[in-house]
């Protein structure tokens, strides 16, 4: 019985190390730059105002993936959502 319950302790410890390993390593990087990527934002969730003009605040998007509406994300992202495009690109805060 005490082998049996040493045994399920080291799989247990080494379950959780294994796990805490790829956590940490599963964290990315700050982004050093973010593209204002158009086509993506869902009602209600865009970041700022319409490319069109049409309103100027965040929130506003009144549809899903409109080509107007927008959101940040970190450069290098956008073109690997579908309906993704690149708008600009700025430089993140240090």
């Amino acid at each position: 019985m005490k082998s049996s319950n040493k045994a399920l302790g080291l799989t247990v410890a080494g379950i959780l190390a294994a796990g805490l390993s790829v956590g940490v390593n599963a964290v990315p990087n700050q982004p050093t730059e973010w593209e204002k990527c158009a086509g993506i934002a869902k009602a209600g969730a865009n970041d700022c105002g319409a490319l069109d003009g049409s309103h100027g605040c965040a929130g506003k998007s009144k549809a899903d993936n409109l080509p107007n509406e927008w959101l940040y994300v970190p450069a290098g992202t956008c073109e690997k959502i579908t309906g993704g495009e690149v708008k600009a690109v700025k430089p993140a805060k240090s």
